[in-house]
Formats: C-alpha cells, sequence, structure tokens
C-alpha cells in the first residue's frame, strides 16, 4: 500500500460522490469504520445525552443530516492528537489538507501533506512557539493566527458574541457548504466529558433533533459525539483562561 492511499483512503471517491450524492450512504459507513477501528482499546464513558457516532443512533442521525458537506472530506484526512495539547493542531492539520492547501513535504510519507510536524515554520513561531503549545494548547486567536500563515481565512466567533440562533445559523450554513470548515473551542465539562478545553472540527448538523457532529481528535479518549446545539453553544461561551475571552468558533475557507 503506497503512501497516499494510507493517507487519504477516500480520495478516489470524493469526485464520484460529488456527482452522485446516493454514493454519501456508502462513504459515511466507510467514514464511520475508519473512525471506529482506532476505538477498540476502552474510551471513557460518555453521558446519555451524547450520542457516539460509532452507535446505530449516531450513524442513523449522520444518515438523515441535512447539512453534512463537510463530513467526508474531513474524515478522509482525520488524525489523531499527537500529544495532549495538541488538538488545534491536529484539527487545522485535518482542515488544511481537506481544503487541498500546498503543504511542505512530509519526509515519512515521500510527499507533499501537512502533519503536526511540517505545519509549524517560522511564521507560525513568531505567534507562539511550538514548544508553548505542548505546554498549553492553543487560543482562538492563536489558532485564528497559525492557520492565516497559510492561504485561508480563519473567521473568529467568540461564544460571548452570538446568540444561539446566530451560532446555529452560521455554523449549518458552513457545513452546507464544500471547502469551508468549522474548528470549535469549547470546554469539555459543559458538554459532560472529561474535563479541559478542547478543540475539534464539526462535520454535520441534524436539524430534526438540532444537534452538531463533532469529530474529536482525542479519539483514544472520546469517539466522535452528537451534541446539542444548545448544550455546545454554552461549552462555548466559558472562559478561556489563557487569553481572558470566550472560547468559540472558527470558520475556515480558502482565500
Amino acid at each position: 500500500m503506497t503512501a497516499m492511499s494510507l493517507q487519504n483512503p477516500l480520495l478516489p471517491m470524493l469526485t464520484i460522490a460529488r456527482r452522485q450524492p446516493k454514493i454519501i450512504a456508502l462513504l459515511t459507513a466507510l467514514g464511520v469504520t475508519l473512525i471506529a477501528k482506532p476505538l477498540a482499546s476502552e474510551t471513557l464513558p460518555l453521558p446519555d445525552h451524547l450520542v457516539p457516532l460509532t452507535s446505530a443512533e449516531g450513524q442513523r442521525l449522520l444518515r438523515d443530516s441535512e447539512a453534512l458537506a463537510d463530513y467526508v472530506p474531513l474524515t478522509s484526512q482525520f488524525v489523531t492528537q499527537v500529544n495532549q495539547a495538541f488538538c488545534g493542531v491536529a484539527s487545522m492539520v485535518m482542515v488544511l489538507n481537506a481544503l487541498g492547501i500546498p503543504a511542505p513535504l512530509a519526509p515519512e510519507w515521500e510527499r507533499n501533506y501537512f502533519t503536526q510536524e511540517n505545519v509549524f515554520n517560522e511564521q507560525t513561531e513568531a505567534i507562539i512557539a511550538r514548544d508553548a503549545i505542548a505546554r498549553q494548547g492553543l487560543t482562538l486567536a492563536e489558532l485564528a493566527g497559525i492557520l492565516e500563515t497559510y492561504p485561508v481565512q480563519a473567521e473568529i466567533h467568540h461564544g460571548s458574541d452570538v446568540s444561539l440562533e446566530e451560532f446555529r445559523n452560521l455554523i449549518r450554513a458552513n457545513l452546507e457548504t464544500p471547502d469551508s470548515y468549522v474548528l470549535i473551542n469549547y470546554l469539555r465539562r459543559a458538554i459532560g466529558q472529561e474535563s479541559g478545553g478542547h478543540i475539534s472540527p464539526v462535520a454535520a448538523y441534524d436539524a430534526d433533533t438540532d444537534q452538531f457532529l463533532i469529530l474529536d481528535v482525542s479519539r483514544y479518549k472520546y469517539p466522535p459525539v452528537w451534541v446539542q446545539a444548545e448544550t455546545l453553544w454554552e461549552s462555548t461561551n466559558t472562559i478561556d483562561s489563557v487569553s481572558g475571552k470566550t472560547r468559540g468558533f472558527l470558520l475556515v475557507q480558502a482565500r
């Protein structure tokens, strides 16, 4: 198997899926498998109000979702954060690769491809040093700043600045639009998980149940989960102790 096929196993099918939406059902099954396999080891228990994507109910919500343009591109680029502070780094790597932004060489793959190592450079170090991220993670502004050292636009929305309706509408509209992505910064304990701030991509929305799907990049800890919109919004309207501002989300697209 080549490095390319290991990195992007769904790539040959993405163009077909855009032309034939019914194939999404097949890709959905493949996407769930790609995420579910690493979860064979024990993850932390989830509260009843969070629906794991790996459950029958979680997969039904995905099949019924009205806004899932981001799901296949993100799952085809899914990575697990390499340490407990790199949730933001893993999330931005997924989005940069999904957008097809020109990447530096990844020696381990012998091709140009973003990894949690080569995404850093002199420009990103000027915003926040890699070693500092490994100690304390990223604030929303730092995440946006690093992303914008590449040819992308990262629009910041703090939880305290948007109503529930605005939160829902902004993210849903993004999830309905190809080639634009949502990275959310939320407080885990506010949605019933353990315990502090976290960053991951949002991949889908189900209007009937008013739930968003988070593709959790710490899949050694939790599976991807469906979260009620109001609960997720409230979890972004919490103070990040590093920045002193509320958490929130980024809307990311190529410039």
